[in-house]
């Protein structure tokens, strides 16, 4: 069951965090936004709107294809209560992973630094994404 579950989360996840992140979202989720040629300086925006509902984004895709997946694959049996660990665990993870600030650590750390500079956060920042959702979908099988 471990394979099904894992497959329909990381589906999930690329649904939410691709076609289901809008621009706005993407901008300011990570936290202040606001720069030296902001049109509109004192106006700091914190970004936890921003993340919260795109977190919420993954937690409900997430959610209704485990649904699905319960409903249509034999393999798939979901129990209330690790779904909802699950999906908490996503959503919260989620959320400070796109804070960013935990990948730039991360790249910062452990000798990825030119990585880092030369864009390579974004593909850590799914691999982060990535071993959450195996950490959920172990748990559910479990």
């Amino acid at each position: 069951m471990m394979a099904e579950v894992f497959a329909l989360l990381l589906v999930g996840h690329w649904l939410a965090d691709y076609p289901g992140q809008t621009d706005r979202q993407a901008k300011r989720k990570a936290g202040w936004t606001e720069g030296k040629d902001d049109p509109h300086p004192g106006r700091h925006h914190h970004g936890w709107g921003a993340n919260l509902t795109h977190a919420g984004t993954h937690v409900a895709i997430c959610g209704v294809l485990l649904g699905i997946g319960a409903a249509l694959l034999p393999e798939v049996t979901l129990h209330p209560a690790p779904t909802v660990a699950a999906l908490a665990w996503i959503g919260a993870t989620h959320s400070v992973i796109d804070r960013r600030w935990p990948v730039r650590w991360w790249m910062e750390n452990t000798g990825q630094a030119e990585y880092l500079a030369r864009g390579g956060a974004q593909h850590v920042d799914q691999a982060a994404h990535a071993l959450a959702l195996l950490v959920a979908a172990v748990g559910l099988a479990a």
